[in-house]
């Protein structure tokens, strides 16, 4: 057993990467049964398209109204003080929803509006816990630190939490979301054990007192001046537009293109992340061969051509090989452009420039998702699988010699 631990928390990483690890496993098992339990809670509300579309909108919606200012107090305020805080609302939002659920005065409103509150929460606790690991790890133990978050991501948030997320909503409405209360709790009282909290000044002394604007403005200016960095948010920017038009009707083409019922179009799912488990326990070995730049730019062709083949094939065992590439290609990228960028980027400016990276994630999903809607109207269900081919492509060309700053990202001059 202490050759197991061993192998998959090194003591090397020190003991404040163990209560990391533990506290965001903790984590991301509440928010896997979320996945689950809240649109089966919001569905048992109301059966009208449009508040189940708002539901979805409403999580959606705050990385992009409070993204940036998230990423500025992460870099003014103490770090681990912010993720218990914001995880002590959680749980508190948690209970009151729980509580009413279990007494039967639950109502829409109050199910959207805790949604949303606790969507706003999470943008806060992801961007500051985002912020821990080059504060605990060394440079050259970033990647195999991120690699085992992902691992824990992908094994309790993807697999194990929507299910058990579904037995409890089965069991009785209140219980998965009085499980995901104290969830995040444990993940709380973990994270709190850590003995790093707030970040040195760096760029910021001698001006402590200034605007927040300031700060977020600071950010952008740090990766407009940055060339891997500046080209990691472009990428994701860019290929969230083209990977949300497609997947924006996902569930459309599981049923029409391939013939999946309900069932299937999970199955798809749990096979991206089966995928993305076995990319991430082989991370280590994969980086030791192949340099960040060249990694990145085999999974852009990855990526292009996993929208080529699903725009094609009419399989679903195909459909099914493809989805489990194409999983191990979107952890390993994630874990690659956090190392990345988490090199290269000094510790006073991590929040903001990871909330930079954050508002291009999802700014690219909202208008993908608009352009996939769009085209799947008016030329039907393969037609935004084709945008994604064409719009991926014609970017990776573009893009391609610039990835090679990626693969140096940590020894490029900092931006004045």
């Amino acid at each position: 057993m202490s050759r197991l631990v061993e192998t998959v928390v090194p003591r090397r990483l020190g003991t404040d990467f163990r209560w990391l690890l533990a506290s965001s496993w903790t984590s991301n098992l509440g928010d896997g049964i979320a996945l689950a339990a809240g649109p089966l809670l919001v569905a048992s509300q109301t059966d009208q398209e449009f508040l189940v579309a708002l539901a979805a909108l409403l999580q959606w919606a705050p990385p992009l109204l409070f993204g940036l200012y998230a990423g500025a107090l992460t870099d003014r305020l103490d770090r681990r003080l912010i993720v218990v805080t914001v995880d002590l609302a959680r749980c508190g939002v948690l209970v009151v929803l729980a509580s009413a659920v279990a007494t039967g005065h639950v109502s829409v409103g109050l199910v959207l509006g805790s949604l949303f509150l606790l969507g706003t929460a999470e943008i806060f606790a992801d961007n500051a816990s985002g912020t821990l690991l080059p504060m605990i790890v060394a440079r050259d133990d970033l990647a195999i630190g991120n690699a085992r978050l992902q691992t824990g991501f992908i094994t309790v948030n993807q697999l194990a939490g929507p299910p058990l997320g579904a037995a409890l909503f089965a069991a009785g409405m209140a219980w998965p979301f009085a499980m995901q209360a104290v969830l995040v709790l444990l993940g709380a009282v973990l994270i709190s054990r850590l003995s790093v909290g707030r970040p040195e000044l760096g760029s910021r002394e001698g001006v402590p007192d200034r605007r927040v604007r300031a700060d977020i403005v600071e950010g952008f200016r740090w990766v407009r001046h940055h060339a891997a960095v500046r080209t990691l948010v472009l990428t994701i920017f860019i290929f969230n537009i083209t990977f949300g038009a497609a997947w924006s009707v996902l569930v459309l083409y599981a049923s029409e293109r391939l013939g999946l019922g309900a069932v299937g179009f999970g199955l798809l799912t749990t096979i991206a992340a089966v995928g993305g488990l076995l990319g991430t326990l082989a991370y280590g070995w994969i980086t030791r061969r192949v340099s960040l730049g060249n990694l990145m730019r085999v999974g852009l062709v990855i990526e292009t051509l996993t929208h080529l083949a699903l725009a094609i094939t009419t399989v679903p065992w195909v459909a099914m090989a493809i989805f489990f590439v194409f999983g191990a290609h979107a952890f390993i990228w994630g874990t690659t452009s956090v190392t990345v960028r988490q090199r290269a980027v000094p510790t006073a400016l991590q929040g903001r420039v990871g909330s930079v990276y954050t508002v291009g994630i999802f700014g690219g999903l909202v208008a993908g998702a608009g352009i996939g809607g769009v085209l799947a109207q008016a030329y039907g269900v393969t037609a935004p699988f084709w945008f994604a081919f064409a719009g991926s492509a014609v970017f990776v060309v573009l893009i391609w010699r610039q990835l090679a700053h990626i693969a140096h990202a940590d020894e490029a001059p900092a931006p004045g």
